[in-house]
């Protein structure tokens, strides 16, 4: 097994072809017909290379390149000949049947995938939503603890925090302003408390608040003040969801939306597949021999 870095004439080919290639200058008549490597009846062209030879890669980068490509093309061409040779017939025409159904399944995927994308039905009403959310609620029971909360985190050293724990307390029109004009002096805010959130992230984003000490801090109706080396973290948890408690609509929407347009996609596949067989069959294209 003779690789290409032991022959001098092709590794000037690959020059060549590689200084072509970088200039833009790649002939169709010439470079492109002409193997660069040979494995049997198997021929490697330039073009083959095109692609993965960028105009930013230096020329000893590119012809490296090039050369352990062809090695690893000649090696793979080399051990699928011998495999031929050494492995059964039964082998061989069961790889080919795998061989083949894979080929049929990614041109048959693909041009599915593409008239599905044409067909661009991705709308979801809200009454599709609730409806399938009704129908289907047992199914959505919580594995984790969900809450309402605003919060923010202040410097250690914050001077009016008195002032920022009665707002976030109150949280009026007034007080929501107030803190919004100050906002830039906290380290983290979060004051959308309609949306529901789960128990891991709010951990993740409140250092003392951890699995064991969440159920005293994140109960309804609970403010907490706690403190690192980071910050001051306040907080006004609103509502609470417990484990096996029902997803609210609202928290699992991007799921029920996928599992509905899924749902749209496998319909329209198996009616693509009865029209192309009902075409088949007008058109003489498809027919079932009877014995």
């Amino acid at each position: 097994m003779l690789f290409l870095k032991h022959h001098s004439n092709k590794y000037f080919l690959i020059i060549g072809v590689l200084f072509l290639i970088s200039c833009g200058s790649f002939l169709k008549d010439d470079t492109e017909v002409e193997p660069i490597a040979r494995v049997g009846e198997s021929y490697l062209y330039a073009k083959d290379l095109q692609s993965f030879i960028t105009p930013d890669m230096s020329q000893q980068d590119s012809t490296a390149f090039a050369i352990n490509y062809i090695n690893k093309w000649a090696s793979k061409q080399l051990l699928l000949s011998k495999s031929k040779i050494n492995l059964s017939e039964e082998k061989l025409e069961e790889f080919n049947r795998l061989v083949n159904d894979y080929k049929a399944d990614l041109y048959t995927r693909a041009y599915i995938e593409a008239l599905v994308q044409q067909s661009n039905d991705t709308a979801v009403s809200k009454s599709q939503l609730e409806s399938f959310y009704e129908s289907q609620k047992e199914n959505f029971k919580l594995n984790e603890k969900l809450v309402q909360l605003r919060f923010v985190v202040l410097p250690n050293q914050f001077l009016d925090k008195q002032d920022v724990v009665d707002k976030i307390k109150s949280f009026k029109g007034e007080d929501k302003a107030y803190l919004d004009s100050i906002a830039v002096q906290f380290k983290k805010i979060h004051f959308n408390d309609s949306v529901w959130v789960s128990t891991s992230r709010v951990l993740a984003q409140i250092g003392p608040l951890n699995y064991s000490n969440q159920d005293k801090h994140l109960k309804k109706s609970q403010f907490f003040e706690l403190e690192d080396s980071l910050g001051v973290y306040l907080g006004k948890v609103t509502n609470v969801l417990d484990i096996n408690d029902i997803a609210p609509l609202a928290y699992i929407e991007p799921d029920i939306k996928r599992v509905l347009l899924n749902r749209r996609r496998l319909e329209y596949v198996r009616k693509l597949e009865t029209e192309i067989i009902d075409e088949g069959i007008k058109k003489n294209e498809f027919e079932i021999y009877e014995k």
